[in-house]
């Protein structure tokens, strides 16, 4: 399926049973079968604008899109126990490796991870649901014939202007310079201020305080090849 057709078509997850093979990938019935702190495609919209529920409390909840294999989420659940946090992940073997990573780090309580495309994530938050929003190192698309695929830009703007409570800080790493730039262009219509870059985490450190390395970064940092932040504020 192609960006533009997820953005006109709703995202619908389909059951195991639904599809052709459903044992060929393992982690299909799996994330499935976890429970907390997974939370299915089909359970994660009826949370709209009511999170506090998936976690037993009322706390600020940070988005993680795209959190890989979970490090840096349980990481910043364990550093920030007073948050709910959040990762939105669309594979299924990433779902259970972060839901894995979730248990191990004993954040079950504090942490969730969700499937759901990341290119509908209107369907999942109210007007100001979000207390920070962070992205690290989303896929490039570098080929101008790929720009449709690229996650940051315009329409993630918008969305997290709606997304975002006033004074929410949106942390953005990448290894292409350009993503960055484009997300930065992209929010400025709106009501966002930058607050600050980072040319070279590894050197200069990052321009918001806790700063966590993921283990991707860190073959950045052994090549000394720089990773790129920036920090935006929803006003």
């Amino acid at each position: 399926m192609t960006a533009d057709s997820r953005r006109l078509h709703p995202f619908k997850d389909k059951a195991p049973e639904d599809y052709k093979l459903p044992d060929l990938n393992p982690y299909l019935k799996m994330h499935r079968e976890m429970g907390p702190p997974v939370v299915t495609a089909e359970e994660a919209p009826e949370l709209r604008g009511r999170w506090a529920e998936a976690y037993g409390r009322e706390a600020p909840l940070h988005l993680e899109i795209g959190p890989g294999n979970g490090f840096y989420l349980s990481g910043m659940a364990q550093r920030h126990p007073q948050c709910n946090w959040l990762g939105v992940e669309i594979r299924f073997k990433r779902v259970v490796l972060c839901a894995k990573k979730i248990i191990a780090a004993g954040v079950q309580d504090t942490a969730r991870i969700a499937r759901y495309d990341a290119w509908q994530l209107g369907d999942l938050f109210a007007p100001g649901e979000l207390a920070g929003l962070h992205i690290n190192f989303p896929d490039p698309w570098k080929k101008d014939r790929h720009e449709k695929h690229r996650l940051l830009g315009p329409e993630l703007a918008e969305w997290a202007a709606e997304a975002l409570a006033p004074g929410a800080h949106v942390r953005v790493k990448s290894d292409h310079r350009p993503n960055l730039e484009r997300m930065a262009a992209a929010c400025a219509p709106h009501a966002f201020s930058e607050l600050a870059w980072s040319e070279d985490v590894g050197r200069d450190g990052a321009p918001w305080e806790d700063d966590l390395t993921t283990n991707y970064q860190s073959k950045f940092d052994k090549r000394g090849e720089p990773t790129y932040a920036l920090l935006l504020q929803r006003d």
